[in-house]
């Protein structure tokens, strides 16, 4: 029996922050929760420092780039999922659903999509694991050797994941994410160094591609509506635009609207019973980077029931800072926001929450105005606090 306690610290409940708390875990479970409670025999000192639950990140893709720091640079895919571990650690994520592309596209392969996932479910099963790593099945939809791949994937995975989450993504130009073709415009010229005129062509021949290939997106549906139906998986549309598209995903036995790109499709997920999930790096900027709706607007309006970090890992407790100062929520809203909002998205319900009985998933952290700085993580494996020194050891 391993029990333990965090003393004097700012606990951050689901619905009010208690002052000098003391929480008590006991093999990785909360087992009390008490203003100016007793230390138990070995504990931490907060120091009056926010605790608050485990981040969980529905989305992130940081791992795919991890063995790629460089355009010539191929690290190891066992040293690439620790080396990332440790980063996604440090920004107090404790659950994270690495996004995983299925599709042959120049930069993702359906071979690479399998080794990360070989790799993710090998390392989730070591001594030496840190966090709680799970995969987001990513599907392009115009892909014909991605969809049966992700097929074939999901069925060999079913006893490591009974319920997948998967991700039903079209990126063609001028829906979704790009719905205005201009912001892919002048990415193209700003990361690939073409003129404007060179952009519009090569978006035009993107567009000429994508529809030769629409037929597959046809063929993908009916194996992802029946699945989502049986629940077989948990079904994410991607970057619904309008309500129509929200109207088209219901038709899929989509449970979830990821990223939103306006109010108008928001509105309508909520309506249709979806849960919708936001950017955190766009909650933290405050605004697109693709000209869409702002995270923070969805927050304010009620209409996002957690964000995901996407890109940017410590962006999750970022976005918290920021909609605390900027007056968007309370502390124990933006916690929600990246606890157990992400947690119930998805279907887990273990943890999320400072409440007894739940699985002791822990941040210890500072914000400095709207920047955090994490003193230490416990995960409920048993893995130590970072940086807060353990008394009476």
């Amino acid at each position: 029996m391993t029990i333990f306690s965090i003393i004097n610290s700012t606990a951050v409940l689901p619905t009010q922050i208690m002052e000098n708390a003391t929480i008590t875990i006991e093999d990785g479970i909360i087992i009390d929760i008490a203003e100016s409670g007793a230390a138990t025999e070995r504990y931490v000192n907060a120091e009056g420092a926010i605790c608050m639950p485990g981040i969980i990140d529905s989305h992130s893709d940081g791992f795919e780039m991890e063995p790629r720091p460089r355009p010539s640079v191929r690290l190891p895919l066992d040293f690439s999922i620790q080396s990332f571990e440790a980063k996604v650690r440090a920004a107090g994520v404790t659950t994270l659903f690495h996004g995983i592309g299925f599709e042959n596209d120049g930069n993702r392969t359906v071979e690479s999509a399998n080794a990360y996932v070989d790799i993710i479910h090998e390392y989730s099963s070591s001594p030496t694991v840190m966090m709680n790593h799970r995969v987001l099945y990513r599907l392009d939809a115009r892909d014909a050797d991605g969809f049966n791949a992700l097929c074939a994937r999901i069925e060999s995975d079913r006893q490591v994941d009974a319920k997948p989450l998967v991700s039903f993504e079209d990126h063609t130009p001028g829906q979704g994410q790009y719905r205005d073709r201009t912001y892919l415009e002048n990415w193209i010229m700003g990361s690939r160094n073409m003129t404007r005129e060179e952009a519009v062509a090569h978006v035009d021949q993107i567009l000429i591609e994508r529809e030769a290939v629409r037929h597959n997106k046809e063929l993908a549906l009916p194996w992802l509506t029946e699945q989502a139906a049986l629940g077989n998986i948990t079904l994410m549309a991607h970057d619904p635009a309008t309500p129509e598209d929200v109207a088209e995903a219901v038709t899929w036995n989509a449970s979830i609207a990821e990223f939103p790109t306006s109010v108008e499709a928001a509105i309508a997920a909520r309506a249709a019973g979806m849960r919708t999930v936001c950017g955190a790096p766009n909650a933290l900027r405050g605004s697109s980077h693709s000209g869409n709706v702002s995270a923070t607007e969805l927050i304010s309006l009620g209409l996002c029931d957690g964000l995901s970090s996407d890109y940017l890992p410590f962006a999750m407790l970022g976005a918290v800072g920021t909609l605390v100062k900027n007056g968007t929520c309370t502390l124990p809203e933006a916690a929600r926001l990246v606890t157990y909002g992400p947690a119930e998205t998805v279907g887990i319900t273990d943890r999320g929450r400072l409440e007894v009985g739940l699985v002791a998933d822990v941040v210890v952290c500072r914000f400095n105005g709207n920047l955090p700085s994490v003193l230490g993580v416990w995960r409920a494996n048993g893995s130590p606090l970072q940086s807060l020194a353990m008394q009476g050891v």
